[in-house]
């Protein structure tokens, strides 16, 4: 299926009220490309420059591109680790993870992080790190326990459509134990599309379904959560 072109989603964003997004790079074409439309959308559109964990036995080619890249995006990343699929051997994810940790921090920069099945590691990389909120766990789907265990290193959590889906307790669960000033929301577009698009390709118009999903989790007014997210991506992001 032909995905949508970016502007269509851009304007159906801002008709859902969606002021502006992050677009992340996950290696450096697509760094390059988040940057672009950035250029055409200032004033909606912030970018991220990184390598995925997926990709990360490139880090040592596209270093230095992501490097000059993100010394001029807003944010690092999308980098991490990612043991689930396992497409990049362990080792080398760690090593590239750790070393746009230290790009950022060089940077001043806050990062964008993936982390799926690898809690662990993850906690450990930042615990070393000392990013604190320069630190967002995005679509972040850990229970309570590890909520709790990497709130204590200040990060950020971003949370997307898990947890508004029907299996999405573990990741409810979580959201409610996480730090009201350091929440905000995503849609992780094209992926994960919340309830009721779930066999959709999702977009950034559907960032209110997760706030509100968010909303149901706090026991709070969704305009409330809307204002207490905001704010946080604001700060992290220096928008």
């Amino acid at each position: 299926m032909a995905r949508v072109p970016a502007t269509e989603l851009l304007d159906r964003a801002i008709a859902a009220g969606v002021d502006w997004m992050m677009v992340p790079g996950t290696d450096a074409a697509s760094s390059m490309q988040a940057r672009r439309l950035v250029a055409d959308h200032p004033d909606r559109l912030l970018s991220s420059a990184g390598l995925h964990p997926h990709e990360a036995t490139a880090w040592p080619d596209e270093a230095d591109a992501i490097a000059r890249l993100a010394a001029d995006a807003e944010a690092v990343g999308e980098c991490g680790l990612d043991y689930y699929r396992d497409l990049a051997p362990r080792d080398v994810q760690r090593e590239a993870f750790r070393a746009q940790l230290e790009l950022a921090a060089a940077l001043e920069k806050p990062v964008i992080v993936h982390c799926r099945d690898a809690f662990a590691d993850v906690y450990a990389a930042l615990e070393h790190a000392a990013l604190g909120a320069d630190a967002v766990l995005h679509c972040w789907t850990g229970g309570p326990r590890w909520t709790r265990r990497f709130a204590e290193l200040g990060v950020t959590f971003s949370f997307a459509g898990p947890v508004a889906f029907e299996t999405g307790d573990t990741v409810r669960r979580g959201a409610a134990a996480a730090p009201r000033e350091r929440t905000m929301v995503e849609t992780d577009t094209p992926f994960l599309s919340p309830p009721p698009y779930r066999n959709e390709d999702n977009e950034p118009a559907r960032v209110p379904i997760v706030g509100a999903a968010l909303a149901e989790v706090w026991g709070m007014d969704v305009t409330r959560v809307a204002s207490l997210t905001s704010a946080t991506a604001r700060k992290v992001f220096r928008r």
